[in-house]
């Protein structure tokens, strides 16, 4: 290798240390005094990035989103499982001569395909509960990202439905009664539904007639999920409400409300 080449190929690997380097940060936004990145030092917590960056106190703490590197590739694996199921629902209702099945799962497989893998992990990001109780205030890493949006008034309601929903948040309104607003197609699971919470919490709500879960309200900012009935032998795609939920739960609100 000529001297020149030895040269340029230090330079490179310096750059790329460099690189390196001036990325170790913690990224704090949304609804905070002083967003922007703090400097990544091992053992460096919760508490250390909020202090510098100040939150707002009326912030919505309840859809606050800890978006954590080491959960990416796990999350990316849930991401690709959801496509490939939906690609499967797809095919098989083609060759069911199921249109409508097949042009929800194509839908639903573009919306999956636009969203990011965040590495969202549920955490209390209120500062108050962080500095009383220590347990919570966990070690970052680096290239984390603590997300701090304004308070929504809207419910989203997605999956099988004629199109996905923006509502009006009412306290206390039951969340199956969202749906009477968002019509369902064919092909949605009429039994039960996906409760996507702000806070990156899922959970299955009956909804039918003879299994009603009564007293199951959302939050603002919720998302709602109808599910796609998946009862057929040859579309097995057991997992797939379930996974689509969980994976719906690592989005993290809009760091600016609507």
């Amino acid at each position: 290798m000529s001297h020149l080449k030895k040269l340029s190929t230090c330079l490179l690997f310096s750059i790329a240390i460099l690189s390196t380097q001036s990325q170790a940060a913690v990224a704090v936004s949304g609804d905070v005094l002083k967003p922007g990145s703090i400097k990544f030092v091992p053992g460096i917590r919760m508490q250390d990035a909020i202090s510098q960056t100040m939150p707002n106190p009326e912030s919505y703490w309840l859809a606050a989103a800890w978006l954590h590197t080491p959960l990416l590739e796990k999350q990316t694996q849930l991401k690709a499982g959801v496509l490939f199921d939906l690609k499967m629902l797809q095919r098989g209702a083609l060759l069911n001569s199921n249109e409508d099945l097949a042009t929800l799962a194509a839908r639903l497989h573009d919306d999956v395909s636009r969203m990011p893998v965040t590495g969202r992990k549920i955490a209390v990001l209120d500062p108050i509960a962080l500095e009383v109780g220590f347990a919570r205030n966990y070690e970052l890493a680096d290239g984390d990202q603590l997300i701090y949006p304004e308070r929504p008034n809207t419910i989203k309601v997605v999956g099988a439905v004629q199109e996905p929903c923006t509502l009006a948040y009412r306290a206390q309104q039951e969340v199956r009664d969202y749906l009477d607003n968002c019509p369902r197609l064919a092909a949605a699971e009429s039994d039960f539904l996906w409760l996507i919470h702000p806070d990156g919490r899922y959970q299955r709500v009956a909804i039918a007639a003879w299994n009603r879960e009564d007293g199951v309200h959302a939050a603002a900012g919720s998302t709602l999920l109808v599910p796609v009935r998946n009862d057929n032998a040859d579309l097995p795609t057991p997992d797939l409400n379930e996974q689509l939920a969980q994976f719906l739960a690592t989005q993290p609100l809009a760091e600016v409300a609507p």
